[in-house]
């Protein structure tokens, strides 16, 4: 699984390094045509990370219920997300995914629900949950690259 993490942190930095020199107000601009914003995306990260690898193995998640709420699968910017909010996502883009990693090496993840993605993938384990997540953040990690030009 090393790969994957290598995968997963890159990911994680190169995020923060599109958004960088961004502003709150540039952050949150939807531009026409899309549905969400930049820091939308980022907290959707988050969130989907938590739930593919904790919810799925039966573990409670490193973040609480109204950031799922806010930044899950369906979910939609509602109103501006401040400096506070925003200085904590950053943070967890880095900071969960380490945890993770050891929770993972620690042997944490015993169980896991089966579930079929949106996608029609079937996760079946940890792993596949793992695998799963770095596609998807790969979709989402697009998403920033076209935003970051229209902001």
């Amino acid at each position: 699984m090393t790969n994957e993490f290598d995968t997963l942190l890159a990911s994680r930095k190169l995020t923060l390094k599109f958004v960088q020199n961004f502003n709150p107000e540039q952050l949150n601009y939807i531009p026409q045509g899309f549905k969400n914003n930049l820091i939308w995306n980022m907290g959707h990260l988050v969130v989907t990370q938590q739930l593919l690898w904790y919810n799925l193995s039966e573990k409670s998640m490193l973040i609480d219920a109204a950031m799922v709420e806010k930044y899950q699968k369906g979910s939609k910017p509602n109103g501006l997300i401040h400096s506070d909010e925003i200085d904590k996502i950053k943070e967890l883009l880095i900071s969960l995914p380490e945890k993770s990693i050891r929770d993972y090496n620690k042997g944490l993840f015993k169980t896991y629900k089966t579930y079929t993605t949106s996608f029609n993938v079937t996760l079946k384990s940890i792993e596949d949950g793992i695998k799963f997540n770095n596609y998807h953040e790969g979709l989402h990690v697009g998403t920033i690259m076209a935003l970051r030009k229209l902001v």
